[in-house]
C-alpha cells in the first residue's frame, strides 16, 4: 500500500507525559493492534539522538502493522532518516517549500482554522492538512478553539486528505465524524485509557 492512502483512519500522537521512554514502544504497539493507521512521534523534551532512536524503532514497528509512521517537527531528522512522514506547525510554515523540495515523503501540515492556509499549502505540495483544536485539549490548553464545520468546508475546497485535531475523545467523536475528516488524531482519550488495544478498536471502528 502506499503511503499516501494510508491516510485515513485513527491517527495517533505520542506525548511527552503519557508515553514516557520506558512504556512508549508497549504503548504504541498497542495502539498498532488494535488499528491506529498512522502514529506520530511528537518529542518536545528529547536529545536529537534519543530521538532519533525512538523514530527509528517507532517506524519499524509501524511498518510490521503497515501503519504510517510521522516525525514531528524534526525535519533534518526526518530527511536523513527518511521517514515515511513529517509533520511541521507554524514555526516551520515560511521553510515549507525548501521542505518539500528535500523531503520525499508525506508532508503534514497544521493549519489550526485556517482554509486558505491549507490551500496554500496543497498547491504547495503538502499531502494532508490538519485543523484544530475543536475542544478543549489536555496537551494543548492554549490552543484556539475552532468551529467543527470547518472539517466539511475542507473537504469540499481541498484536494487533499482532512485531519481533525484537538481534544478529541470516544464522547465527542460523533460530531467530528459527521463533518467527514479523512483522519482523527488523539492522544489523551488513547493513552489514558486503561486498554489501549480496545480503545483503538474502538476508534478505528468509528473513524
Amino acid at each position: 500500500m502506499s503511503h499516501k492512502r494510508r491516510l485515513k483512519g485513527l491517527y495517533v500522537i505520542t506525548d511527552d507525559n503519557l508515553t514516557p521512554n520506558e512504556s512508549i514502544y508497549t504503548q504504541v504497539d498497542d495502539t498498532l493492534k488494535g488499528g491506529a493507521s498512522i502514529v506520530q512521534l511528537r518529542d518536545k523534551k528529547s536529545s536529537d539522538e534519543e530521538i532519533k532512536i525512538k523514530a527509528i524503532k517507532l517506524q519499524e514497528l509501524c511498518k510490521k502493522y503497515d501503519a504510517l509512521f510521522v516525525l514531528n517537527d524534526k525535519i533534518d531528522l526526518a530527511i536523513k532518516l527518511q521517514c515515511d512522514g513529517l509533520h511541521i506547525g507554524k514555526s516551520d510554515h515560511d521553510r515549507f517549500e525548501t521542505i518539500r523540495s528535500n523531503f520525499d515523503g508525506i508532508i503534514g501540515v497544521s493549519c489550526y482554522g485556517d482554509i486558505s492556509l491549507a490551500k496554500k499549502f496543497e498547491n504547495l505540495g503538502a499531502d494532508y492538512v490538519a485543523f484544530g483544536s475543536f475542544f478543549t485539549s489536555p496537551t494543548k490548553p492554549d490552543s484556539n478553539i475552532v468551529p467543527l464545520e470547518i472539517l466539511s468546508q475542507a473537504k469540499k475546497e481541498l484536494n487533499i486528505p482532512v485531519c481533525a485535531i484537538g481534544g478529541i475523545t470516544i464522547n465527542n467523536l460523533e460530531k467530528v465524524i459527521i463533518q467527514n475528516p479523512d483522519m482523527v488524531s488523539v492522544i489523551s482519550d488513547i493513552w489514558n485509557s486503561e486498554n489501549i488495544q480496545n480503545q483503538s478498536k474502538i476508534y478505528k471502528n468509528k473513524c
